[in-house]
């Protein structure tokens, strides 16, 4: 394997975590809540991890000039403004904004 096919290769994979992790942080997010699920011990800890864990996943996914990346990352900050949005739908979830201060921080790491 050339090492711009593993690049290519390795790029997908990245790409295909990010898909599964949108779809778990997602349905987390957007489920009623349940009693008991993964937790970290604090809603903004949950919310700052989940979201190094995408940035990490897009960065890797999408390399390139920073121009590309800093799209990417702040598509990752409108994706948790719109589930913040969405909470409001959903009877057991509720809208904050201190959740998105806390994705946004976990982007920025």
């Amino acid at each position: 394997m050339s090492p711009l096919s593993a690049i290519i290769e390795s790029t997908r994979a990245w790409r295909r975590l990010l898909a599964l992790l949108l779809l778990g942080v997602s349905a987390l997010a957007l489920l009623p809540a349940p009693e008991a699920g993964p937790d970290l011990g604090w809603d903004k800890f949950n919310h700052l991890a989940a979201f190094v864990a995408l940035s990490f996943s897009a960065m890797l996914g999408w390399r390139g000039p920073r121009p590309l990346q800093i799209r990417v990352l702040l598509a990752l900050l409108g994706y948790g403004a719109l589930i913040e949005l969405l909470q409001m739908l959903v009877p057991t979830r509720s809208a904050e904004w201190s959740d998105l201060l806390a994705d946004a921080i976990g982007i920025g790491l």
